[in-house]
């Protein structure tokens, strides 16, 4: 609870830095320097949609072109950059399924969605089952124990796991909530979602430890 309290309070003060420095900036630039560089910066024409889409397309495809000729040369070897381009190549498809479970926030239950609107789904069931996800690679890397094994496990844990989970919006949700008129929202929703991950990541991890008695 007191990482989430820092985490809470660093929300806090990076937002009130910010105002800060926006004051400043506009007392210091003048109307014209601003509009000139707000034309620069916006990205409002199909052939600038065009451009910027195709720029993101290239650089993602030479990233995964690197991970994947650097992957080939230090896969054997069971080493830790082994584990970082092969996180790299299986890292996108979770931030693809965190984007799609973002669409369950703000939906609520029952048939209507009348019933607790408020709690962000999306977010809950991605770092629930990433944990989860999490836990059970790490009991699988203790049953089995081998240098290929602890390679794509630790990498889909990095890569995979660690672009589905998300501390960024938990914290920016918990700050949203805790500002909100029910403040006790915040709470509520920080302690249910580490309660859970914590007892599910418990039992698929630390029992079969316990019982097995792995080294």
């Amino acid at each position: 609870m007191c990482r989430l309290f820092l985490a809470s309070y660093s929300i806090i003060l990076g937002v009130e830095t910010a105002k800060g420095f926006r004051w400043l900036l506009q007392r210091r630039a003048s109307s014209s320097y601003k509009e000139r560089n707000s034309c620069l910066l916006e990205v409002n024409t199909f052939k600038s949609h065009i451009v910027s889409m195709t720029l993101m397309v290239v650089l993602l495809v030479a990233l995964l072109a690197v991970s994947a000729t650097q992957l080939v040369k230090e896969f054997d070897k069971g080493t830790s950059e082994a584990q970082l381009w092969l996180g790299c190549l299986v890292a996108a498809p979770g931030v693809w399924l965190r984007w799609f479970l973002a669409r369950l926030n703000g939906r609520g239950l029952g048939k209507d969605g009348q019933y607790l609107r408020w709690v962000p789904f999306g977010t809950v069931i991605a770092n629930v089952a990433a944990a989860s996800a999490m836990a059970a690679l790490a009991t699988l890397k203790k049953s089995v124990d081998t240098t290929t094994c602890n390679t794509v496990a630790s990498s889909i844990q990095f890569g995979l796991l660690g672009c589905l989970s998300t501390v960024s919006t938990f914290m920016a949700e918990f700050n949203a909530m805790r500002e909100s008129d029910y403040p006790w929202r915040a709470y509520a929703y920080a302690s249910f979602t580490i309660a859970v991950s914590f007892v599910i990541g418990t039992v698929i991890y630390s029992v079969p430890v316990w019982v097995v008695g792995f080294s």
